[in-house]
């Protein structure tokens, strides 16, 4: 099995359910408030280890209130991070509406910084997936994280994100000099190449890094493109509650997937399962009738060359 690195934010998620976003001056009332652990880097990383995948997790906790959550959570799930920050953790406010599509607005902490000295301790030869979004290469030690993905041998994968253009264009060409999968939705990827439509938009992408390119299109499944052909992966039904975390546990789950030796297609039809029930849940915490239904048709895609593609 492959060993991974994680690198990036735990957030505090306060979630705000309404009807839909309020006008200024409006006055509104919520239908549920809730408040979880959460962040781009904690959702990859929360899938590899309830799919017991081995990981080390570089996340950055601070102080305050948030910080005092995050670790009361972290020792909660046995997710462990080594990295303390002397001052204050940010949040994530969260807006629901009623079709489950959701707004953040973010106050970004000591969650959002990094140290290449944090990764001395390791051996870098060792990893085969390093995980990294662009949330992170966007703030303020940006350039920092981006230096050290030269010294790992491993596949590097790059989720750009929502915000990804506000990247500047010489770190993302170092990036993509690193040769990573990059995972991104449907909106991202236009918005990203400024491409006018999807075929388009992966073949710009592909050039750049030279590694399959995938977008994820919601219900629809996804779609990865290798530099041949576009190949579409389709998307299990699901009663959408919210998709926060939805893009990132399916990053997760395809990681989970190519570690223990799967194909890139078969990794993505298993993400697909895995983020049909993210989309089903209130934030990213899955029961444990459903992590342990995961692990059994992880470990059945495992075994099983055909078992994914023929459901």
């Amino acid at each position: 099995m492959g060993k991974c690195l994680v690198i990036g934010s735990t957030v505090c998620d306060v979630m705000m359910y309404i009807d839909k976003l309020p006008q200024t001056q409006q006055d509104i009332h919520l239908h549920k408030q809730k408040i979880s652990v959460g962040g781009c880097a904690y959702n990859v990383v929360s899938i590899l280890h309830h799919l017991n995948v081995d990981y080390t997790f570089i996340s950055p906790v601070g102080t305050g209130m948030y910080g005092d959550f995050i670790l009361k959570e972290l020792q909660r799930t046995g997710i462990q991070t080594t990295i303390r920050q002397p001052f204050d953790n940010g949040c994530c406010y969260c807006v629901v509406e009623a079709d489950g599509e959701r707004t953040f607005m973010s106050y970004h902490g000591a969650e959002y910084t990094f140290n290449p000295e944090w990764l001395e301790a390791l051996s870098l030869d060792e990893y085969d997936y390093i995980y990294i979004c662009g949330l992170e290469v966007e703030d303020v030690d940006g350039e920092k994280l981006v230096s050290v993905l030269s010294k790992c041998k491993g596949q590097i994968v790059f989720c750009p994100g929502p915000r990804g253009k506000n990247i500047s264009p010489q770190l993302l060409k170092k990036i993509y000099d690193n040769h990573p999968i990059i995972h991104l939705n449907d909106t991202e990827i236009i918005e990203l190449t400024q491409e006018k439509d999807y075929s388009k938009a992966l073949r710009c992408l592909y050039r750049q890094t030279q590694t399959s390119i995938v977008m994820t299109k919601g219900k629809h499944g996804a779609v990865y493109f290798d530099g041949q052909a576009e190949h579409h992966v389709k998307g299990v039904p699901a009663q959408v509650v919210d998709t926060i975390g939805a893009g990132d546990s399916h990053v997760g789950a395809m990681i989970a997937s190519l570690a223990k030796g799967n194909s890139l297609e078969k990794s993505i039809a298993f993400a697909n399962i895995v983020a049909s029930h993210i989309v089903a849940t209130h934030g990213v915490c899955l029961s444990e009738q459903v992590i342990d239904t995961l692990k059994h048709t992880l470990e059945h895609v495992s075994c099983d060359n055909n078992y994914m593609l023929e459901k």
